[in-house]
């Protein structure tokens, strides 16, 4: 089954998607709308031209991505990385400074003492505190301020 990509306006990428697949389209199969991917939109469907139709009344989708003249196809193999979640801890390292941005720390700065992959927590150290006291915090309420590898 091919996947298509559709341009979109920036920022519009997941209504442009819902508007896709609210649309009772036997012919269309999947939506995809990948936060890291800006201006584009992934359609799995049987052909271009059931796209091409659709996306004429759907504002803020541009068309779709063409290719030598031929509408872009990606293959599964291309489009199966935006799949899969990556863990929240990914790019922190223990010694990195972070600040916390959620919880009842918020705003404190703290330096990484250790990371729990498997868990998706980090335990961190507060840097204001009297008497250092280690901190488990999950990976989303962190943001990496300096590392030591950087």
């Amino acid at each position: 089954m091919p996947i298509f990509s559709v341009k979109t306006t920036a920022s519009q990428e997941r209504t442009v998607a819902d508007m896709i697949a609210n649309r009772e389209e036997s012919e269309i199969h999947a939506v995809l709308a990948p936060d890291s991917l800006t201006s584009y939109v992934m359609v799995e469907a049987d052909n271009d031209a059931v796209i091409t139709r659709v996306l004429e009344e759907i504002p803020h989708a541009r068309g779709l991505v063409k290719s030598g003249g031929e509408a872009g196809r990606s293959s599964m193999a291309e489009v199966e990385h935006f799949l899969s979640p990556t863990p929240d801890v990914e790019g922190i390292a223990e010694g990195d400074i972070v600040e916390l941005i959620a919880g009842p720390f918020k705003g404190e700065k703290a330096r990484v003492q250790r990371i729990d992959e498997t868990k998706d927590q980090v335990t961190v150290e507060l840097y204001e505190a009297t008497v250092p006291i280690p901190v488990t915090v999950r990976g989303d309420q962190i943001r990496v301020l300096d590392s030591d590898e950087r």
